[in-house]
């Protein structure tokens, strides 16, 4: 019985990992002011804590997510002081 609420709570964790991961970014910033205005109303942080923790869950891991950082369109692009390899000269 313990085993199968560990494994459903880690199944519940990963399932609400992906889910904020794969979230639009708009939602995913609505949804952290919600959950730290939350938190800050219930006593768990004070403000400033709020507020870093609205921004912190607001941010994105990495491309795909399109919080439009701009950094998805920088791999098509070439640097312009590319270093030769060796031996080419």
């Amino acid at each position: 019985m313990t085993q199968n609420i560990i494994v459903a709570l880690i199944v519940l964790a990963a399932a609400l990992s992906a889910a904020w991961r794969w979230m639009p970014a708009g939602w995913r910033h609505s949804a952290a002011q919600k959950l730290a205005m939350g938190s800050r109303r219930a006593g768990l942080v004070d403000e400033a804590r709020a507020e870093q923790l609205a921004a912190s869950l607001a941010k994105s891991s990495g491309c795909g997510s399109c919080d439009s950082c701009g950094a998805c369109g920088k791999a098509d692009a070439k640097p312009a002081d590319s270093v030769p390899a060796a031996g080419s000269r």
